[in-house]
């Protein structure tokens, strides 16, 4: 149909002088460069700016959703960083996939509450190595330096939190 069309407006067009297409492209030409050029007005000419410029001023004033704040980490993070990143870098873990620290792993493992979190930090399990400073028997804990009672229990929040989040980047926030 498009087609014919086309055959139909060049059969129609061919049959006008030169100097009539010249004109009618002329027209065609004019009438495109006033639509183009055709005066927006003030309103339309601000609108954009303006707009612009509202939001951005209004935006500290507007409710922002949970998810989209800037999460808060506890100080958990730094001390992660230093003892836990290395095997389990981003919440996953390199040396047992089956026990990462993402919450389905946790939960299948029984790791539901801080506390248990804490407890597993503590005296360790497995190939996961104890921090407590009191952890026995010597074998399971770690050769490292160990970690206070309080920096355990900072971790396992950390470590809850960030399963709970599905473990966004894991960076040190003034710890």
């Amino acid at each position: 149909m498009q087609a014919l069309t086309v055959l139909t407006s060049s059969l129609w067009i061919s049959s006008f002088s030169s100097s009539q297409k010249e004109k009618l492209l002329r027209k065609k030409k004019k009438k495109k460069a006033e639509e183009h050029n055709r005066p927006q007005g003030a309103a339309h000419f601000l609108a954009s700016p303006f707009l612009s410029a509202i939001l951005t001023l209004s935006i500290p004033l507007l409710p922002v959703p949970a998810s989209f704040s800037q999460p808060e980490f506890p100080k958990g993070s730094a001390l992660f960083q230093k003892a836990c990143i290395g095997c389990h870098d981003m919440g996953g873990n390199i040396l047992q996939p089956g026990a990462t620290l993402f919450m389905k792993d946790l939960q299948r493992n029984g790791l539901v509450t801080e506390e248990e979190i804490n407890n597993i930090t503590y005296y360790g399990k497995g190939r996961m190595p104890g921090f407590g400073e009191k952890c026995t028997p010597r074998g399971q804990c770690t050769f490292g330096p160990r970690l206070e009672e309080e920096e355990i229990k900072q971790l396992a929040e950390f470590v809850k939190l960030q399963a709970e989040r599905g473990w966004p980047n894991v960076e040190t926030y003034g710890d």
